[in-house]
């Protein structure tokens, strides 16, 4: 399979975006793409500011995605859409119009109508189009899916799915500033914004995991925050094929739950759990009592691949993530040091703290054969 570098154009995502500079990292991390143009936001200084920060060519920003097309559609190799999803259609239309690669962050329309208008534009035997449901990328709910195949957990009757989060009662401080909702998802649309929003992720597990689609719903709306006019928390039960039952629960009201993100499988054998602020485990049991907490260390039949292993077992998703925060401060104190400059930096240690860790490890040494205290010389 080839490795090539795929080059990638992006509409919206700059760095007001909520999502852009995920995507920014998460395409770049493995080498498999390059982002090398964009219209990242209608706001020119953010655009500008957004291409200086990422190291985009100056000359390959452009004030807005029609523009950046006309003169980059033959340099590319797919377009991500980022836009907040109400700005999704006119772009996908344009892009199937012109037979570009699309990726798309969910979730791809506002609602059916939408669905129908590009559904008349989009045709699954020339164009391709990528929606990012991020969470099945996840190795262990890809290895929950490999146990289901398998029948591990025997016959499935009932799935739960959760995404509790407390964003409109404690809005994230990013930078040390409240961020509230962007003003796009204090509007609902055909379906509430939260469904849109975290919804689609929970249905998309399911269908992954299950390889079926839910039959009937018996839904429960509720608005809890400030925002009056605005559905914040979603109780959902479902009936699935084969008898299977299910429920889902969204919710942005939730005080305590950052991204609660939480699925429950049963079967007539086991049952398995997976929480996504715990990725690296799947919790098992068993009907005859068993009980396994399964990671990338174990008998793993899927997410030992080396593909999701970046990191040993024992660095939790999220491991690499951290190790490019210490790169940045590593860069920023390398910077100083060839400018001649202090390049004291609170988060990149040296000889010191070695010498201080080999001196700790050495009184260990030396307790653990006297059987007495030994002080850290």
């Amino acid at each position: 399979m080839s490795k090539r570098c795929l080059k990638l154009a992006f509409i919206g995502g700059g760095a007001n975006s909520a999502v852009g500079y995920v995507h920014f990292s998460a395409a770049q991390l493995d080498n498999r793409f390059q982002v090398v143009t964009g219209a990242f936001s209608r706001n020119k200084e953010q655009n500008e500011l957004t291409a200086q920060q990422w190291g985009i060519d100056p000359n390959r920003v452009y004030d807005n995605w029609q523009d950046m097309l006309k003169a980059e559609r033959h340099k590319i190799d797919a377009v991500v859409v980022l836009t907040p999803t109400p700005h999704h259609l006119e772009a996908l239309e344009t892009l199937f119009k012109l037979n570009i690669p699309t990726i798309c962050e969910k979730s791809l329309v506002c609602g059916s109508d939408e669905i129908q208008q590009l559904a008349q534009k989009y045709d699954a035997q020339k164009h391709f189009l990528a929606v990012t449901f991020n969470y099945s990328g996840y190795a262990m709910v890809r290895e929950l899916k490999s146990l289901i195949q398998h029948g591990k957990l025997g016959t499935i009757q009932k799935i739960h799915l959760e995404m509790p989060q407390e964003g409109f009662k404690r809005p994230p401080e990013i930078a040390g500033k409240a961020s509230p909702p962007q003003a796009w998802r204090l509007q609902d649309y055909a379906v509430p914004t939260i469904c849109l929003d975290l919804g689609v992720h929970l249905h998309h597990l399911s269908s992954y995991l299950l390889e079926l689609e839910p039959e009937k719903t018996s839904a429960l709306f509720a608005t809890h925050s400030e925002y009056t006019d605005l559905v914040d928390d979603v109780q959902m039960l479902l009936k699935y094929p084969n008898n299977i039952t299910g429920s889902m629960w969204m919710s942005k009201t939730a005080i305590g739950h950052r991204n609660g993100l939480k699925v429950r499988v049963y079967g007539t054998e086991g049952s398995a759990l997976w929480y996504q602020l715990n990725p690296d485990e799947l919790e098992l049991n068993f009907n005859d009592g068993r009980r396994e907490i399964l990671d990338r260390a174990g008998q793993c039949q899927y997410a030992n691949q080396f593909r999701y292993n970046r990191m040993k077992p024992g660095h939790p998703t999220g491991f690499v993530e951290a190790f490019a925060n210490l790169y940045t401060d590593i860069h920023l104190a390398l910077e100083s040091y060839l400018a001649s400059q202090d390049n004291a930096n609170e988060y990149v240690f040296g000889f010191e703290q070695a010498r201080d860790g080999l001196a700790l490890f050495e009184a260990a040494t030396r307790s653990n054969q006297s059987g007495t205290w030994e002080n850290i010389k």
